[in-house]
């Protein structure tokens, strides 16, 4: 395929760093979304935080084969949502868009947390809050004027109410009824068990893994399936909605009726958790709409390259949140 905007400045490239690897849109202002290429691989962190020479490795061949298909050789504007940017994003800030220039001729750079992807996939460019739910927990709210967020802190700090956070009250349960103590679940020992083998190891497997967020997160939906007749599991799940509503009570504006909307992978786990989530929100958040997320954080990367090829960005510039970089020379957006 090839296609308008080539040329005509309107081009833009949409990118989502997370930790299932890089996902990538180019498209016009006219036609809108054009092609998609996706690379497993996650980004490296490192001590510098977010390694932008292997962003930029993993990116550029995507970007030189969607201008191959689309038209798009020099973009206008090129957006990258990236888990962990608000933290630890200081070398990408530094690196990334006089790369990016230099490489792809692009005038507008946006890099933006993956919860600023995520508000914008749920709700656009309107005041509201969202809490994007996956492994980890963060909740991030506007009034247009400022962003502020909450939790995101990480399994060993925060990410109150999120997948690890659950599992490990799950796995927690299952280990006071190994023990005898109370408040144990020997229903979720017993899932425990299934999943993991003899609980005395799990010491063992879970403390030396890179990966144990997600390893906890993996028991979440353990802890789900059998909240329907196990009071203690019943219990962490309606504690966990408590946490993502104090989150999103945070951070959501003031005012008339903003929208709220709840995203991310942990809404598969279905009715056990949405229900108590749903009381939570109403009870919390009175006087906000609660709506369904429109989209995902791709799709939010899309609406902010599009609004920052048109010159329409109305989201608030924030250096730690969505930081805009405009060539020197050209007018900024």
């Amino acid at each position: 395929m090839t296609g308008a905007g080539a040329g005509d400045g309107s081009g833009y490239l949409a990118v989502d760093s997370g930790g299932s690897g890089l996902r990538v849109v180019a498209g016009t202002l006219g036609r809108g979304p054009l092609a998609r290429r996706a690379s497993p691989e996650p980004v490296r962190t490192g001590a510098r935080g977010i390694d932008p020479g292997h962003l930029r490795e993993r990116l550029l061949p995507l970007a030189r084969a969607l201008a191959a298909e689309t038209g798009v050789v020099r973009p206008a504007a090129v957006v990258v949502g990236a888990a962990g940017f608000a933290t630890l994003g200081d070398a990408l800030r530094a690196e990334l868009p006089g790369a990016l220039a230099r490489e792809l001729g692009v005038r507008t750079v946006a890099l933006a947390a993956d919860a600023v992807t995520a508000y914008a996939g749920a709700l656009g460019a309107r005041p509201g809050a969202v809490v994007a739910a996956g492994t980890g927990l963060i909740a991030i709210g506007t009034d247009l004027v400022r962003w502020r967020r909450a939790d995101g802190w990480g399994h060993l700090l925060g990410d109150c109410g999120g997948g690890a956070w659950i599992g490990r009250a799950g796995l927690e349960a299952a280990l006071r009824a190994h023990d005898g103590r109370q408040g144990g679940s020997a229903r979720l020992l017993a899932r425990a068990e299934e999943r993991f083998g003899p609980v005395p190891g799990l010491p063992a497997l879970l403390y030396p893994r890179p990966d144990r967020p997600a390893v906890l997160a993996s028991f979440a939906p353990e802890v789900a399936a059998c909240a329907g007749d196990d009071p203690v599991a019943a219990d962490i799940l309606r504690q966990a909605a408590r946490h993502m509503a104090d989150s999103m009570a945070a951070v959501c504006p003031a005012g008339d009726e903003p929208r709220i909307a709840v995203t991310g992978g942990l809404l598969r786990m279905g009715a056990p958790l949405a229900a108590p989530l749903d009381e939570e929100l109403a009870r919390r958040l009175p006087h906000a709409r609660r709506v369904a997320a429109a989209g995902d954080p791709l799709h939010g990367a899309v609406r902010i390259a599009t609004d920052l090829a048109s010159g329409a960005l109305t989201l608030p510039d924030d250096p730690a949140m969505l930081h805009v970089v405009t060539a020197p020379g050209d007018r900024p957006p």
